[in-house]
């Protein structure tokens, strides 16, 4: 996947790999211009404004803004659950209980017809 997909994959969120809450490498690697620039402009930023404006807003950008997946997602499934596990944690764990709810209904049925009165007799006989 190319940095350009990877973009547009995405979208906007907080780097893992940046200083302070990885708001500026997220913008840096959002707009595909390099982290030196977007910090140089909230220096200067900071300078223009007085500190605290500057520094409120960062805060507040890193308080909205998703944290970068751990690992990149492959499918539009792996980008849902990342979705839905950024915005809503409670959202998230009801989906996986679903699922693993799924995977105990099948189980179970497999097991009773393993476990057969009938299914004993075939495999004997067969």
């Amino acid at each position: 996947m190319t940095n350009e997909q990877q973009r547009k994959w995405l979208g906007l969120y907080r780097s893992r790999r940046g200083w302070i809450f990885g708001v500026c490498r997220g913008f840096a690697n959002y707009s595909g211009v390099s982290v030196l620039w977007i910090r140089l402009a909230l220096a200067i930023l900071m300078c223009l404004t007085g500190f605290w404006p500057a520094v409120l807003i960062y805060i507040v950008a890193a308080i909205f803004m998703r944290p970068e997946p751990i690992l990149p997602p492959r499918s539009d499934d792996d980008w849902e659950f990342y979705n839905s596990y950024a915005m809503d944690r409670s959202m998230a764990i009801a989906r996986l209980k679903r699922q693993f709810d799924e995977i105990e209904r099948r189980a179970r049925r497999l097991e009773s017809i393993v476990t057969a009165r009938d299914f004993r007799w075939e495999s004997r006989l067969g």
